[in-house]
């Protein structure tokens, strides 16, 4: 017994000694560490660092299912006939265009282009389930390109709005429309670049475009762009081409405008947009330089009416404007969407430049005709017995067309003024040959006023004076 308790113990005492004599003389040490590849070092390295500063929300899901399960059966297809040269008999030419729109509530709020719908006498909204209806034109926006129309129905899938600001360049973006008449196509690619301004709206457009390489076509127009979350970052409104087909661009509204000019569209009638009172260039190189700017971007102040808003707030002209409530605005683009986003009465900060120094303005925006009022549709009832809902000219309308007048709003169906065959966009300038400036005169005129009422007006995209005749009873 004892002998074999020796034998035990020596046998652990051996094998602790191998053990030990191995771990002093055969073991590698920690210093071979030391000798692997430099490369295979920094690449961790680099790795480890990006791993920490990487922004895995504008990356994901990889995928564009879930958005476009989410977005396809809130886009509808828009089928609008005009009358053609706003001829005024039964036997009238037809002609109409296609596009797209954005269910953004689900008791039938529609939100589109205007170059959509402008001029329709009949609008028809197909789903994507593909009931139909037929909608009312709610109001448009000829600046921002934008219109809403309504259908009467309950209970639809719709979009709401994400954020445009926080959208980035190359991020995935998928776009949905119905392009040569496709129902429900969806497209996908990435963010190109932000605040695009391509002149495709008038001079006092808003152009502050989100460019995908998405593909887009004839019938998008109207339609939706989505993040990979299904959130409405944009309505997809143009393409840039020479050959009338997609060539690699698209352009949308960023979101965080549409939804100011829709929710104003829907509210007032008309957008209430807030005015600073000034012309603006952006900053290039040269003027750069004759500033003494850090950087080449602003917007330069070359006018400042006296007594408008951004005179009142200590403007001059030569100043440069760089930042809307701590937004920089580094061009024009950027300036008109930020600015555009507000209404008159709205309190907003503007950081700018002068003589080398960075300073702050507090500014009260005001509407067109220098106060802090809403511009209104008038529903005096009156003009609702008649049928129609009017509004003043603004005065980018009134420089534009060189007249002073009203604008017609909408005509309501079965109407006295429907009759007549007016449709909505005619400008009135005229009442029994007599002119009138506003919505004021107009309605002087026809009170008390008994028989034959003549208005007399246009359009603004067909040529020819148009007279329309009824009977005050």
């Amino acid at each position: 017994m004892r002998r074999n308790i020796f034998t035990l113990l020596l046998c652990f005492v051996c094998a602790f000694a191998a053990v030990y004599v191995n771990n002093q003389f055969f073991q590698p040490t920690e210093k071979i560490i030391e000798y692997r590849q430099p490369a295979v070092l920094a690449a961790e390295r680099i790795m480890q660092e990006n791993i920490s500063k990487q922004q895995y929300f504008s990356s994901s899901p990889t995928n564009f299912i879930s958005a476009a399960d989410k977005g396809r059966p809130a886009v509808v297809f828009i089928r609008a006939v005009q009358k053609s040269g706003k001829a005024r008999s039964m036997a009238d030419n037809l002609g109409g265009s296609t596009g797209s729109g954005v269910i953004i509530s689900a008791d039938g709020y529609i939100a589109t282009n205007n170059h959509v719908v402008e001029g329709a006498s009949t609008i028809t909204v197909m789903l994507n389930d593909r009931r139909e209806y037929e909608a009312k034109l709610i109001g448009t926006d000829p600046t921002t390109d934008l219109a809403i129309i309504k259908i009467d129905t309950y209970d639809l899938p719709f979009l709401t709005f994400g954020d445009s600001d926080s959208v980035m360049v190359g991020e995935w973006v998928v776009a949905i429309g119905n392009p040569f008449r496709l129902q429900s196509t969806v497209t996908a690619g990435i963010v190109s670049a932000k605040a695009r301004n391509i002149n495709i709206l008038e001079q006092q457009g808003i152009e502050s475009f989100i460019q995908t390489d998405a593909a887009v076509n004839p019938g998008n127009s109207g339609g939706a762009l989505v993040n990979t979350a299904g959130d409405l970052i944009g309505i997809n409104t143009a393409i840039m081409t020479y050959s009338g087909r997609y060539e690699g661009f698209s352009f949308a509204i960023p979101s965080n405008l549409a939804k100011k000019v829709i929710y104003d569209i829907i509210e007032f009638g008309a957008v209430q947009r807030g005015w600073l009172g000034v012309t603006i260039l952006n900053v290039n190189d040269k003027r750069a330089k004759e500033l003494d700017l850090e950087v080449v971007g602003g917007v330069f102040l070359d006018r400042v009416n006296n007594g408008e808003a951004a005179s009142q707030a200590g403007l001059k002209r030569g100043d440069v404007i760089i930042g809307v409530n701590d937004i920089p605005t580094l061009s024009t683009p950027e300036f008109m969407e930020q600015v555009g986003r507000f209404r008159p009465g709205d309190n907003i900060k503007l950081s700018y430049i002068r003589n080398g120094k960075e300073k702050i303005a507090e500014v009260t925006l005001r509407n067109q005709i220098n106060s802090t009022d809403y511009v209104a549709i008038r529903k005096d009832k009156i003009f609702t017995d008649l049928g129609f809902e009017l509004r003043d000219l603004d005065q980018t309308e009134k420089k534009r067309l060189d007249t002073e007048g009203i604008y017609v709003v909408s005509v309501s169906r079965g109407s006295k003024i429907e009759r007549t065959n007016m449709d909505p966009g005619y400008i009135i300038t005229k009442i029994n040959e007599k002119p009138v400036r506003n919505v004021q005169d107009l309605l002087k005129e026809l009170e008390d006023h008994k028989g034959m009422v003549v208005l007399e007006g246009f359009y603004e995209n067909y040529p020819g004076e148009f007279p329309y005749a009824f009977i005050m009873e």
